[in-house]
């Protein structure tokens, strides 16, 4: 009798599985940071500014007008060469696969919606760029698991760790990682798969930080921490922060099935370019991700008229990009989109009372939390992710209670989130039990 042990012995299992976990958190870890990289070098090389709102700024409004609908063309032209329809933010595939074992990633259309993805925003389009970095770390896991001949099971541990390393590499917010794929991908807490998804993303993290840098990459803030009274004002920002949400994902809806019936593609995506072209010509503040003027919003250096305008243009910029077929993620936006809902909340509350209930700026990033958990249904996930954002203590109890408020209003008003409806659209309905995630028709 022998003690080596043959290549599909559990023992030689377990060590393929963790070859697999560092491989794929390497990998999106890598593809972010190139993602990120070819961005700044060819609006460096073009405009001589690091980010897309500056490089906006610093054309003539002819070239903001222009570019958007080329990068809509280019984006609907490989739209084209996908094997199917490029189907919302990427989220919702990378969900099918892990709950359902349905693995049907395909490298080849993440790329290639990637690429598309990458153009619209290089030209000014109004998205995310989360989308494209979650699904390549969901299909880097699919890649690796049949390379390396992992179970089902196991596969689909290897999908989610990489969707945590992915979300982990977009915004460098581990924990917040780690809880997106418990909330909003597995909706369960079982041990076989936090621990590979906590491997994976300290992993992506570490990497990530050693190219971007460590700390939050909206900066570091300090607030005042709220007194007890004052904790019912946090509160009212969930409940302006869900409505907000909600508005903004009924338009995304209807504004997609208008696309839809309009053109075909590739000319569907460029009408999007055209209209989101309109928007950025006027205020080039809109293009991107919203990083840029979120940060200004947080520091209060705006002012009311002007982010009360910005949220509209924003939400109808990233609308006509998104529901016309450009791929890309709507997270950043909506982070956005409550950054400014709570800071004109907060700027309300101190022209009635006065500095003693508390800062803009912390009304703003509890806002941002707000929003988030109002789309995703995942308070948790907003709420910690909003805390490592800033780095703050202090804002830990408004966050929660935002976030609270936030889930449970936007859950009255519409019971599936932001990736669950995009299921339902497909025919795969599902629900969060006890129990865990269950199938319904």
């Amino acid at each position: 009798m022998t003690n080596q042990r043959k290549a599909g012995s559990p023992r030689g299992e377990h060590l393929r599985f963790l070859v697999g976990i560092v491989a794929v958190a390497l990998l999106s870890a890598a593809f972010a940071v190139a993602f990120r990289a070819t961005l700044s070098v060819v609006l460096g090389f073009a405009t001589h500014q690091s980010d897309v709102v500056s490089a906006m700024r610093r054309l003539p409004w002819r070239l903001r007008l222009f570019l958007p609908p080329v990068g809509g063309l280019l984006a609907g032209l490989l739209a084209m060469l996908t094997a199917r329809k490029p189907s919302g933010h990427g989220v919702g595939d990378v969900m099918e696969a892990v709950v359902f074992g349905r693995v049907r990633l395909s490298m080849r259309v993440t790329l290639l919606k990637s690429i598309g993805s990458w153009c619209a925003i290089v030209t000014g389009g109004s998205i995310g760029r989360e989308g494209p970095l979650i699904q390549f770390g969901g299909a880097t896991g699919k890649v690796i698991g049949n390379a390396l001949g992992l179970t089902v099971e196991r596969a689909r541990v290897l999908i989610a760790a990489g969707t945590a390393a992915g979300f982990a590499a977009a915004y460098n917010t581990p924990f917040a990682a780690v809880l997106f794929v418990l909330e909003v991908v597995t909706g369960v807490v079982v041990l076989e798969t936090i621990v590979p998804v906590f491997i994976a993303t300290v992993l992506a993290t570490a990497v990530t930080r050693s190219f971007v840098g460590a700390g939050p990459i909206y900066g570091a803030r300090t607030f005042m921490a709220p007194s007890a009274i004052v904790l019912f004002a946090y509160a009212g920002v969930g409940v302006f922060g869900a409505l907000g949400a909600q508005g903004f994902m009924r338009l995304l809806s209807r504004a997609e099935k208008l696309f839809r019936s309009s053109l075909p593609l590739p000319w569907r995506p460029a009408l999007g370019g055209c209209l989101t072209g309109l928007i950025v010509a006027a205020l080039p503040d809109v293009a991107g991700n919203g990083y840029e003027p979120l940060n200004d919003i947080l520091d209060a250096q705006r002012s009311v008229g002007f982010v009360a305008v910005l949220l509209l243009a924003k939400c109808m910029a990233t609308t006509t990009s998104v529901s016309s077929g450009s791929p890309g993620g709507v997270f950043t936006p909506t982070l956005l989109l409550g950054g400014g809902l709570g800071f004109l909340y907060g700027t309300g509350l101190e022209s009635w009372f006065g500095a003693k209930i508390g800062s803009v700026g912390s009304y703003a990033l509890v806002g941002m939390a707000a929003t988030t958990a109002a789309t995703t249904h995942a308070p948790l996930m907003a709420a910690v992710m909003a805390f490592e954002l800033s780095g703050d203590y202090a804002i830990v109890l408004p966050l929660v209670l935002a976030t609270a408020m936030a889930t449970a209003v936007s859950r009255a008003l519409r019971k599936d989130s932001i990736y669950t409806a995009e299921l339902r659209e497909r025919g795969v309905g599902w629900e969060l039990t006890l129990e865990g995630r269950r199938m319904v028709e």
